[in-house]
């Protein structure tokens, strides 16, 4: 396991990679993974948030960063689980939290926790970013909308 380091605020100010699974041809996306083909260290997170959340005015609770193209979903304890859908529709079983100081790994496929290497930074998501977010959005009730 890798130890998280703090970004630093010009990190955050620059772009996030362009690269996301909506790129991907649908029979490549469908093609069974092997043990190296799960994680790409290169490829950056998608963005700073739940990808779909941000999209369609969601929130989320923990983000989890898929460890193969770098999209960004909502855990399994928030209300649409994006994360999981993900893995799922795409066949990337992997992800690891993008929670600060959190380095942990998931596989969905067996259903445990891995170790994996140093991903391409950003680490997790903007330090002031509150959690459950992103800000503004969140209900007031949100506990009670935890699965």
């Amino acid at each position: 396991m890798h130890t998280t380091l703090p970004l630093t605020a010009r990190q955050w100010d620059e772009p996030f990679g362009a690269l996301s699974c909506s790129s991907m041809d649908e029979s490549h996306a469908q093609e069974p993974m092997t043990a190296t083909d799960e994680i790409d260290p290169a490829v950056p997170p998608s963005g700073p948030g739940c990808v779909e959340c941000l999209a369609s005015d969601g929130w989320w609770f923990h983000l989890r960063r898929c460890a193969r193209c770098g999209h960004i979903g909502c855990c399994d304890s928030s209300p649409s689980q994006h994360a999981s859908h993900h893995a799922a529709d795409t066949g990337h079983p992997v992800v690891r939290s993008y929670e600060p100081d959190e380095d942990w790994f998931y596989h969905y496929g067996t259903d445990e926790g891995m170790d994996g290497p140093e991903l391409a930074a950003p680490q997790h998501h903007p330090p002031d970013q509150p959690v459950p977010g992103p800000a503004g959005r969140v209900p007031p009730n949100w506990e009670e909308l935890l699965h």
